[in-house]
């Protein structure tokens, strides 16, 4: 246990180097990461990682096998092609516990700009909130990663046990940046992931699946409309049939320790749809992209076939569709929940963290999100926390996350490196700081 003195210590040095963090954060959120956009980034985050002095490795997706493993997202023509960068720090003498630190650098798109109150990749700091997409998910917790490393260091210490530092892609769409880091053979024997997380820990979370419906209709001339087929209409009534299945998946919910208590556990998203040529013609073509949730523990494969048999008997039965039935094609997302077993030692390192920063006890909570801790907790069965700090707004216009509880989570960070990895002396002072 880190005693009161060096934990008073590293905490103080963690406020030290917290203006530098706040800007560290504005040069990462200022790259306009997109999905196939992260290269400017990554070589950022390969610089700084190098300057400390990490151990570097940096590759490509292996795109056959990513598409052979069970977690493995679906891959497109739009899936990335930005190479992961790993960091890896290596003690002098090996005493504690390896760690995985994550991050995934890809973001969202900002949606209309004209929304938003200052532009989305210019960030800014107003109270006690830093604006910007990609801020709160996740180039805070990312900030963080790395300041919570230096605060140690300028205090003399590093961590005494082997350490990855992950910068990842696809997070966002895929889950296949993370997957290829424990198909490269990165592992640890725990894993800490801050994403925006209230504060909290995420005792459980949903599995994801995407897929894309194409539906082909009849085009004619609208005064003969009823000689033709809309596909417009026809993927309506299709929407109206996952609403449908999605109310059944949330009935079950009694079915799934933790999410239970959830109101609505299973969200399903109609996030793009696209049809027709011309307002006079009946459509001959329509397309909805949909993100469905899963509980843990039912595989991809089971949720997707039973979103194809249900829209098969669907489309068997419509006047429309049972002639020309929609084409479903799953191409992103193709993944499992997974739920964290309390009682784990690297829980119990974070609580005390938790609680030593901010005088409250460390709580849980379920999210129907993904979260690329479940490669950690799914294939290589070690805990795999998902920790980090209060945000609003992600995904959505101006994003934000909370200054002074990223100090807190940056400070509750150092302190459980240093105690799940133990600490090691360094006598050089480092340039960097």
């Amino acid at each position: 246990m880190v005693d009161i003195s060096l934990r008073n210590e590293i905490l103080a040095s963690v406020e030290e180097g917290f203006e530098k963090q706040l800007a560290f954060t504005q040069m990462l959120m200022r790259f306009k990461s997109e999905r196939g956009q992260e290269q400017e980034c990554q070589d950022f985050v390969y610089d700084e990682l190098a300057k400390r002095n990490y151990k570097m490795d940096r590759f490509r997706m292996d795109r056959e096998a990513l598409s052979a493993h069970i977690g493995g997202g679906k891959i497109t023509d739009q899936h990335s092609d930005v190479p992961i960068v790993v960091g890896t720090h290596i003690p002098q003498d090996r005493k504690g516990r390896s760690l995985i630190l994550q991050s995934h650098i890809d973001v969202v798109p900002t949606g209309p700009e004209k929304m938003w109150t200052r532009p989305p990749f210019e960030p800014v700091i107003e109270s006690d909130w830093l604006y910007g997409r990609g801020g709160a998910d996740m180039k805070a917790g990312f900030g963080a990663i790395f300041f919570c490393l230096d605060a140690l260091a300028r205090v003399g210490f590093k961590p005494a046990s082997t350490m990855h530092i992950q910068s990842v892609v696809e997070e966002e769409s895929t889950g296949n940046g993370a997957l290829m880091t424990h198909l490269a053979g990165y592992k640890a024997e725990a894993v800490l992931i801050p994403e925006p997380e209230e504060e909290m820990l995420v005792r459980a979370n949903t599995g994801v699946i995407w897929f894309e419906i194409e539906v082909q209709g009849i085009p004619v001339h609208v005064r003969e409309m009823g000689a033709g087929s809309n596909a417009i209409d026809a993927a309506y009534r299709i929407m109206g049939v996952l609403r449908d299945l999605e109310e059944n998946w949330n009935q079950r919910k009694g079915n799934h320790r933790y999410f239970e208590e959830l109101d609505h556990p299973i969200n399903l998203n109609f996030g793009i749809i696209e049809g027709g040529d011309w307002a006079s013609s009946v459509p001959s073509w329509a397309k909805i992209d949909c993100r469905f949730g899963i509980y843990p523990e039912i595989p991809a494969k089971d949720a997707a076939e039973e979103i194809i048999e249900r829209l098969a008997a669907f489309a068997a039965t419509d006047f429309f569709l049972r002639d020309m039935p929609p084409k479903i094609t799953f191409n992103g997302f193709y993944s499992e929940g997974y739920t964290l077993e309390p009682g784990s030692e690297a829980e119990n390192v974070l609580a005390q963290a938790h609680q030593g920063v901010t005088g409250t006890p460390l709580k849980s909570f379920v999210t129907p999100g993904y979260l690329d801790t479940r490669v950690y907790a799914l294939y290589q069965s070690v805990p795999a926390l998902c920790y980090g700090p209060i945000s609003e707004n992600i995904h959505g216009i101006d994003e934000r996350v909370k200054v002074s509880s990223l100090k807190r989570i940056t400070g509750t960070m150092a302190l459980f490196v240093a105690e799940w990895c133990g600490l090691e002396r360094i006598f050089k002072p480092e340039p960097y700081l």
